[in-house]
């Protein structure tokens, strides 16, 4: 199995759990939990800043000195609409108590003490169309750099429809070379409905040195270090994923594959 592809570690309790350390890379930490009604999770953040984001169900959050009440509220993400997110500077604790069964994420990067603990959701997100076609895909942008709301974090939600593309035309943030490219690690965490899907993503730089083509799985995560890395939903199949991004500078600029930017500048 591929190293870039990260199955969870069971179907109850922190479930996913890569760090800067597993991944092998400087930035980016994802963890994901799986609660039932009364289960509580907690956890302390250092010197790293978190977007507690809701995926999916109800829970009672306590972080950076505040209790946020209950918040959630959608209870399947494939009802496309936007998700409650607390950001939490670094330094902060949390927890958490599901009061419905809860998928839970904590998304993670270095903070830099740059902004105070903030509800960002669901207030500011509008479900936005993307692509034409079947390149169409429909995107929450959850943190991403046009809301100053992080130190680090760069944070998305995207829904693909059955037999639809998405991170497509391949592209790749894997250099520091502001304004022309930034250098972003990213998580995908993929979703499929009906569960029994599959999806796939693949992950490759031009030069071939990368070339991995992995069968993704509800609930599995991926990784990308480097290089273009296009996903694909299988007709009869919806794809959601939720994008972790970070890197040493909060913004996203991005190369098209030059053997396939022909679709973007004929779709512009």
């Amino acid at each position: 199995m591929s190293k870039l592809l990260v199955k969870p570690s069971g179907t109850s309790g922190k479930v996913h759990d890569t760090t800067p350390e597993s991944a092998g890379w400087g930035y980016v930490g994802f963890q994901l939990y799986r609660l039932s009604a009364g289960e509580k999770a907690a956890g302390s953040l250092g010197d790293r800043e978190a977007i507690v984001l809701y995926v999916e169900g109800k829970g009672r959050l306590k972080g950076a000195g505040r209790d946020w009440g209950v918040l959630g509220d959608r209870l399947s993400v494939f009802e496309r609409t936007p998700p409650h997110a607390v950001y939490l500077p670094d330094g902060s604790d949390w927890s958490v108590e599901a009061t419905t069964d809860l998928v839970l994420a904590i998304c993670t990067a270095p903070g830099k003490g740059g902004h105070p603990a903030a509800q960002i959701g669901p207030e500011g997100i509008e479900l936005t169309p993307r692509g034409k076609g079947t390149n169409t895909r429909y995107v929450n942008n959850i943190a991403m750099e046009g809301r100053d709301v992080a130190d680090s974090l760069l944070v998305t939600e995207v829904f693909t429809p059955s037999g639809n593309w998405s991170s497509y035309p391949s592209h790749r943030h894997d250099e520091d070379d502001f304004p022309n490219m930034t250098y972003l690690e990213e998580t995908y965490y993929h979703r499929l409905n009906p569960e029994q899907g599959f999806a796939i993503q693949r992950v490759y730089t031009e030069d071939g040195s990368l070339d991995e083509t992995m069968t993704v799985k509800n609930h599995d995560l991926t990784l990308v270090p480097k290089g273009h890395h296009p996903c694909a939903a299988p007709y009869g199949y919806d794809l959601y994923y939720l994008n972790v991004m970070a890197g040493p500078l909060r913004k996203w600029r991005f190369k098209n594959d030059p053997d396939h930017d022909w679709i973007a500048q004929r779709d512009a």
